[in-house]
């Protein structure tokens, strides 16, 4: 059908006999009398009329649209945190908007500075890097806008975000228990919030447990990457030989478990390797991968529901929500095998 013969709201109220006000109140779900909602449903569905999405659009100021903006499209733990937001927008009718930053700060202030131009409704943000240019575009913007990182005290802007600090420390201790003492770390670079979080965490819960931290034990990679992790580990196990690694992901986590098979040392038997954010990969590779869950589904889900909130209401008082993580033991940290001891005939 063409847009000349396309029914209009005109056509639909004078089919059902009523006022094309009271034939807008019916299809907008607004009060109108039973028998006037179900004489223009009709007609609507005679007549095959389709609400023109953009024009109501206009009228509400609504786009029905949410962006959701990551540091690396194709990190899984991104994905599963958007499975999670998903699961609440769609309900709710809303189609979401993918946008990678790349870990750029500038893209994310524009981002942030572009929601006023209402191409969506509001915005799940997940930085990895707080700047100062950051937080002001954070202070300025009269959007809705959820942040998945957390933000200094005094910020009035909805986040949400999961206590990486207790994930690895939970992750130290599983490996001290396992039998472990020579612990390394290939963290993420440490200039971003959770390379810095997870790098201080593994210090510290070295030092509570009495273990000292040798600094050839710690590297960093250039970013939170498959092959900046190998480049990594490369650089860990030239100078070092630890009995365990503790990664700051679990994209680094697989490229430390190939360089450890590169110079001929067997996960876990050689080595215990730990990663963070328990994705799918760790799950699926072999040795299955001990991970720290940030619940990232979790994440989303609570960042949807906080987002949704603020678009129905503005006015509600800012929030905070820290999500507790959990450690999924697998194969990657299994114990030793014991040696079986010489037996010694005599005779």
């Amino acid at each position: 059908m063409t847009s000349a013969t396309r029914p209009t709201l005109v056509t639909v109220a004078r089919v059902a006999g009523v006022s094309v006000a009271s034939a807008s109140r019916a299809l907008n779900g607004h009060a109108v009398t039973p028998d006037v909602r179900r004489r223009v449903l009709a007609a609507a569905e005679q007549l095959g009329y389709m609400p023109d999405a953009a024009a109501r659009s206009l009228r509400e100021r609504r786009t029905r649209q949410l962006a959701f903006a990551v540091a690396d499209i194709g990190n899984p733990f991104y994905v599963t945190m958007m499975g999670g937001i998903e699961s609440l927008t769609r309900a709710e009718g809303y189609r979401l908007l993918v946008h990678s930053t790349g870990g750029d700060p500038a893209d994310e202030v524009s981002l942030v500075e572009s929601m006023s131009r209402r191409y969506v409704d509001g915005l799940i943000i997940t930085p990895i890097r707080v700047t100062d240019g950051l937080l002001r575009a954070l202070a300025r913007s009269a959007s809705p806008i959820v942040v998945v990182c957390p933000l200094p005290e005094g910020s009035l802007t909805d986040s949400v975000h999961t206590d990486n600090a207790s994930g690895v420390e939970l992750a130290v201790k599983h490996l001290l228990a396992s039998g472990r003492r020579r612990l390394a770390m290939v963290n993420g670079p440490p200039e971003t919030m959770p390379g810095a979080v997870r790098g201080r965490a593994f210090q510290e819960a070295l030092a509570a447990a009495g273990m000292p931290v040798d600094p050839a034990s710690l590297e960093c990679a250039a970013d939170f990457t498959h092959t900046a992790g190998q480049a990594a580990a490369r650089r860990l196990l030239s100078r070092s030989q630890p009995d365990a690694v503790m990664c700051a992901n679990d994209l680094i986590a697989v490229a430390v478990i190939r360089t450890l098979a590169e110079i001929g040392r067997r996960v876990p038997d050689d080595v215990a390797v730990a990663g963070i954010d328990d994705t799918e990969l760790a799950e699926f590779h072999l040795p299955s991968i001990t991970s720290v869950s940030l619940e990232s589904a979790a994440l989303g889900k609570t960042a949807a529901r906080m987002l949704l909130d603020r678009i129905a209401d503005p006015d509600l008082p800012p929030r905070r929500e820290v999500i507790a993580p959990r450690l999924v033991v697998r194969e990657s940290t299994r114990p030793r095998r014991a040696v079986p001891s010489r037996v010694t005939h005599q005779g």
